[in-house]
């Protein structure tokens, strides 16, 4: 399941571009057989729900994993400070340039912050694994056969216009992201037949069938637009006209392409909901837009930016020792969370000739040298990342065993044999630079995948060289990658790097115009419906999925569906281990590394909760400290 954390909301994510180590943040049904029958997993009851005589659970909040901790009255979530004050300005960064305030299609470059605009139905605990509360809906209805769930709104929700947000609302946003929107809410989405309004108050969502343990959650994601505002405007086309909202913020000024600020809503109608209370504190949260991070960062150190998140070892470990920073005036701090932190890496696109053998693959990626980047380029900082779910329960490790095993038996002589006998393992150096005995085994595979050397060079039988583009949108992300390129150059192979704006890089990725590029595959504690955006054949060729490898394998899309209907949290454990072996087993990507803290730095005028939750950074419960402010701007 994917889920929208606090981070995201607010658009912080916007300006770190490509990653150093993840921040450890999915998509038509798949082909190969169907997955078997289930019996629907029943939700565990929250505190306070109940079941009428009619079999329909009505409650306050869902969960995926276990029992939700907090009671239909709770006042508020526990990470938060109720009665943080109100007030200030802050400012952010974000890189490249944005044309379009319309973040749900594929054209078009979304704005940063624009998640503040539009309130979902149900909202996520940053506390909690895969669970939320009643948001835009007061209530959730469930029958027992989970064929179907039903959400009543709140009355008292209204648009930025005084109007009601109406269930006709919501039935329009789904079938229009659905029609018109980018591929990922057809997928994520699947398995929903249609959606009814009945009556002005009250939405259902019937399913296809009962197997999808998550959809009644990952439906209640959905960020619900105003349907009268978007009558005689087109949704498929970007946008630069402030839309109408219903969030804490709305739009209050921009300069296209150059910067844009939210000011908070006075009338914001849920400022008393428990879900809302103690956030969106600021007055005003504008983001500036900068060429590339090194100028962001310049900006943070002139006080031009307030608030920064940093991805660049380098930086975090040297750079902070300028005046303001060594005067106490900027803050540091590392901040542990309990995400998984997914797979980052190198990533290929096997729609290119080139990458379509798995042996080229698999001798790319042991060219490169994790160990000698990790001393010279991290300062030490990082892990290295041995599997799409690292860092949670559902990566698998050793030999598969017991249920993971029996589910790979059925796949056996369709899947590399080396999954039931060798453990998946990325080879490791000395860190001295010295890469000799991995890159003499990445040329027997080259050999074997019918390359040979020429004048330095390698080529195939046909004389064409191995030679490809390494496409970026960062520049600071081009020390990292250099050095691989140095070592790849030993092997015979020619690899360019290629920089671009943030514009062009979304286009190119949207049309998988790339040879190989940096890319995350973000994984929650709970994958599902999102799975399918990232590794199914129907995605492989859907323009703007999240298939960027272009993976189209009926063994990975059987795989996907096993998780998706996974019956309980053994199953779905057992599965996505499975899932995780057959992919690493293609090597589909160069794996990268990770972190498990937030490296956050910001000028000392916050005042935040006394505790950070376990899966996320609540920035939007963050506040300006009036006397802080005051000692800051007298010092400075």
């Amino acid at each position: 399941m994917r889920r929208r954390s606090a981070l995201q909301a607010i658009g912080l994510t916007a300006g770190l571009g490509l990653l150093e180590g993840t921040l450890g943040a999915g998509r038509v049904a798949a082909q190969g057989a169907p997955a078997p029958a289930a019996t629907p997993a029943p939700s565990p009851a929250a505190i306070g729900a109940t079941t009428g005589a009619d079999g329909v659970m009505r409650t306050h909040s869902l969960s995926l994993l276990g029992r939700p901790a907090l009671p239909p009255d709770f006042p508020h979530f526990p990470y938060v400070n109720p009665n943080a004050p109100k007030g200030g300005e802050v400012t952010l960064g974000a890189i490249g340039t944005y044309d379009s305030f319309n973040p749900f299609i594929i054209r078009g470059t979304a704005a940063a912050g624009l998640a503040m605009l539009w309130e979902p139905l149900m909202l996520g605990s940053l506390d909690e694994v895969s669970t939320e509360y009643a948001h835009l809906a007061r209530e959730v209805e469930i029958p027992a056969d989970r064929m179907w769930v039903a959400f009543q709104l709140r009355p008292e929700a209204r648009w930025h216009d005084g109007r009601p947000i109406t269930s006709a609302d919501v039935v329009w946003t789904f079938d229009t992201l659905r029609q018109h929107g980018r591929p990922f809410y057809r997928a994520y989405w699947g398995d929903v037949d249609k959606v009814e309004a009945d009556g002005a108050g009250r939405v259902v969502f019937r399913f296809k069938h009962n197997r999808n343990r998550e959809l009644t959650e990952i439906v209640g994601q959905m960020s619900v637009l105003p349907r009268h505002w978007w009558e005689g405007r087109d949704f498929t086309r970007p946008l630069l006209e402030p839309p109408l909202g219903s969030g804490r913020y709305r739009i209050d000024s921009f300069e296209a392409g150059r910067t844009i600020a939210y000011r908070r809503v006075e009338t914001y109608w849920g400022a008393n909901q428990p879900t809302a209370r103690g956030t969106g504190n600021f007055e005003v949260m504008r983001y500036e837009y900068y060429r590339d991070m090194t100028v962001m960062f310049e900006a943070f150190k002139a006080g031009q930016i307030d608030f920064r998140m940093s991805n660049n070892a380098r930086e975090w470990a040297v750079d902070y020792n300028f005046a303001a920073a060594t005067r106490g005036h900027v803050r540091r701090d590392e901040i542990t969370h309990e995400l998984p932190t997914g797979m980052q890496g190198f990533a290929f696109n096997i729609r290119r000739d080139i990458f379509k053998d798995v042996r080229v693959r698999e001798a790319l990626m042991l060219a490169f040298d994790f160990e000698w980047s990790n001393a010279n380029l991290f300062y030490g900082a990082y892990t290295r990342t041995q599997s799409y779910f690292a860092n949670s329960e559902l990566a698998s490790s050793g030999l598969p065993q017991g249920e993971e095993l029996r589910i790979l038996e059925r796949f056996r002589g369709r899947i590399p044999e080396t999954v039931f006998t060798q453990e998946f393992k990325l080879p490791v150096t000395d860190g001295s630079g010295n890469n000799r005995d991995n890159l003499r085994r990445a040329l027997q595979l080259l050999q074997a995948a019918g390359y040979q050397v020429r004048d330095r060079r390698l080529v195939n039988a046909a004389g064409r060289p191995l030679s490809f583009e390494i496409l970026l949108n960062s520049p600071a992300f081009e020390r990292v990658v250099l050095p691989y390129t140095q070592s790849l150059q030993r092997l015979g192979v020619e690899a360019r790097v290629r920089t671009v704006d943030t514009a062009q890089y979304q286009r190119r990725m949207d049309q998988f115009d790339f040879d190989m590029t940096v890319e995350v595959f973000g994984q929650s504690n709970s994958p599902g419906n999102e799975q399918r955006d990232y590794w199914t054949c129907a995605k492989a060729r859907e323009e703007g999925s999240q298939n960027t490898i272009g993976i189209c394998d009926p063994v990975i899309d059987e795989l996907v569906e096993l998780v998706i209907s996974a019956p309980d949290r053994e199953a779905l454990v057992a599965r996505t281990r499975a899932l995780d072996r057959v992919l690493l087993a293609g090597h589909y990507v160069v794996p990268n590394w990770h972190i498990r803290t937030f490296r956050v730095a910001y000028w000392d005028k916050f005042g935040r909760p006394e505790r950070n939750p376990r899966f996320g950074l609540p920035f939007d419960a963050w506040w300006i400290d009036p006397e802080k402010a005051r000692r800051l701007a007298a010092e400075r």
